[in-house]
């Protein structure tokens, strides 16, 4: 009888490669910073790569470019908080798990039909965006 891995994992992860920058913290100190792209992400996780090797725990936090716009005209970025659980070596991969996470705007353009064709853009800041992962 051949033993097969089962997942057990009680949230369902979901493969998407998205833009990630990440801060390892020490208490309210950025220790470091870097970027890669996630692997996977569900509720409870994320699981991303980087190009430089993070150590096997610590607390860090990831800001992850949203695929879409908040309204069709705001883009988005998904912060989580949380404490690094594994790192697998050979593949880079890091997986965190989630203590903390909202939605944060990016910056939205304005579409007034008065403003000048080579104005710098304006930009909408909010802290968060009440949305479900």
């Amino acid at each position: 009888m051949s033993q097969e891995h089962v997942d057990q994992r009680a949230k369902g992860r979901y493969p998407i490669a998205l833009e990630v920058r990440y801060k390892l913290l020490r208490g309210d100190r950025v220790v470091s910073v870097g970027c890669g792209k996630t692997l996977n992400i569900s509720s409870g996780g994320v699981l991303f790569e980087t190009d430089e090797p993070l150590p096997p725990s610590g607390v860090v936090e990831l800001a992850i470019q949203w695929p879409f716009l908040l309204r069709d005209v705001c883009s988005l970025k998904l912060v989580v908080r949380g404490r690094i659980v594994r790192r697998d070596f050979d593949t880079k991969a890091t997986a965190v798990r989630a203590e903390s996470h909202e939605f944060r705007t990016a910056g939205v353009r304005s579409s007034r039909s008065d403003d000048a064709p080579n104005a710098p853009a304006k930009v909408m800041m909010a802290s968060s965006v009440g949305v479900a992962v």
